[in-house]
C-alpha cells in the first residue's frame, strides 16, 4: 500500500526528459503522439487564456506558448516530479507560460470564469473523478469557453471502455519503486457526453483517433465541448 501523498508520476517521462529538451514543433492528441489533428482543435487561441489540465512535463503547453499567440498558457499538474521536470525544461518561457504545481480541481475552483480554453491530453481528465473535475472545468471557463480532451477509447490491451462512470485500477510506482495503484477513467463516448451535459457543457462532439498496432497501442477518443453560454438564454 502507498500513502495518499506518494507521487505516482515520479518515474514517468524521465528518459525523454534527459534526451529531449526541445519545445515540440507540433501538437498531437493521439496516443502515439505522432498523428491526428493538431492545435486547431482548440480554435483560434490568439489572445486567449488557456490551461493544460494535468500538463506533465508541459510539452503541449510549451508548444502553444511558442508557436501560437495566446494571452498566456497555464500548465497545471499535481505531481512534484512532473512540475520539477516542466520547470527544468521550460522555466525560461515564464513570459508566455506559467507552470503551476497544484491539484487541478482545486486550481479550477479558484479560477471562476478565468479561462477561454481548457484542454487535457491523456492528463487530468483521465485520472480525476469526472463528476468532480468536469463541473470545476465548467466553472473555470467563461460562458462559451471550450474544453477539449483526448482520452483512451478502450483499455490498453483491448478491453472495452466502461459503459458507466467506473474507474479502473492501474499499476504505478512510488518514488522508491514500490508498486502501487492509481485510478484511471476509461469511459464510452456516451458516458462522457452525459457527464459533460450534466456539468454544464453543450455542443459536445467526439471522434476516434485510430492507434497503431502493438501490445500498448490504443485508439484515442478526442472530445470537445463548450460551456453553456448563459448570456444567450
Amino acid at each position: 500500500m502507498t500513502t495518499p501523498t506518494a507521487d505516482l508520476w515520479h518515474h514517468y517521462g524521465r528518459t525523454r526528459h534527459a534526451t529531449d529538451r526541445a519545445v515540440p514543433d507540433r501538437f498531437s492528441w493521439s496516443w502515439s503522439q505522432d498523428s491526428g489533428p493538431g492545435a486547431a482543435v482548440l480554435g483560434d487561441i490568439t489572445g486567449r487564456r488557456v490551461a493544460d489540465l494535468g500538463a506533465g512535463a508541459a510539452r503541449h503547453a510549451a508548444h502553444l506558448a511558442v508557436h501560437h499567440r495566446p494571452a498566456h498558457v497555464v500548465a497545471v499538474d499535481a505531481s512534484p516530479a512532473q512540475h520539477a521536470m516542466s520547470s527544468g525544461l521550460y522555466g525560461h518561457l515564464t513570459s508566455r507560460l506559467r507552470l503551476v504545481h497544484c491539484d487541478v480541481t482545486r486550481h479550477l475552483h479558484a479560477a471562476p470564469g478565468i479561462y477561454d480554453v481548457l484542454y487535457s491530453v491523456f492528463g487530468a481528465v483521465d485520472f480525476t473523478e469526472p463528476r468532480e473535475l468536469l463541473p470545476a472545468a465548467a466553472s473555470a471557463l467563461r460562458p462559451g469557453g471550450r474544453l477539449a480532451f483526448s482520452t483512451l477509447a478502450h483499455h490498453l490491451g483491448g478491453a472495452p471502455a466502461h459503459p458507466a462512470v467506473q474507474h479502473t485500477e492501474i499499476g504505478a510506482r512510488t518514488p522508491d519503486g514500490e508498486m502501487a495503484g492509481m485510478r484511471r477513467w476509461v469511459l464510452q463516448e456516451q458516458v462522457w457526453a452525459k457527464l459533460l451535459d450534466e456539468a454544464g457543457f453543450t455542443r459536445i462532439s467526439a471522434q476516434t483517433l485510430p492507434g497503431k498496432t502493438g501490445p500498448r497501442a490504443a485508439d484515442a477518443l478526442l472530445v470537445t465541448a463548450f460551456r453553456t453560454d448563459r448570456s444567450a438564454a
